[in-house]
């Protein structure tokens, strides 16, 4: 008897789904509460086309991938992927690089041939991970100014 995970990627699209995605998105978005989670999730949903797909191990959610389309001229169209989180009890298994795959299958099927992000000064792990095994390049720094 073999003991395989059953993996699989699916965009979420109901209010059910995203609050079944709370506990993992809470990892990465720690500030924010369930109720402004859920307000965030479908008003970028409806206004901004932002998607939100999680990758799941034996139908439980080990990660998650938030990401839109943007027009801007320094990139033109593209995509932005503006959450990338897996689960703690299940990190350094391939899942982040399965869920970006997926980000940059779904961008070239809808014509878009570029993916960007940002990632945190202090998240050394994830640049590791984006410039060596995803072979992103670290092209700008983002600036954030609070009102």
């Amino acid at each position: 008897m073999t003991n395989e995970n059953s993996i699989s990627i699916r965009e979420l699209t109901t209010q059910k789904e995203w609050q079944e995605a709370y506990p993992v998105m809470k990892q990465l978005r720690t500030h924010l509460t369930e109720e402004q989670y859920l307000e965030l999730v479908e008003e970028a949903a409806e206004k901004e086309q932002y998607t939100l797909a999680a990758l799941y191990v034996n139908n439980k959610i080990a990660a998650l991938a938030g990401f839109m389309p943007m027009i801007t001229l320094y990139n033109g169209k593209s995509i932005w992927v503006c959450d990338l989180v897996t689960d703690s009890s299940h990190r350094s298994k391939g899942y982040g690089e399965k869920l970006l795959n997926y980000v940059h299958d779904w961008a070239n099927e809808k014509g878009f041939n570029i993916v960007s992000l940002s990632s945190g000064l202090q998240r050394k792990d994830a640049h590791r991970f984006y410039e060596d095994k995803m072979e992103y390049d670290k092209v700008s720094y983002v600036f954030l100014k609070r009102l």
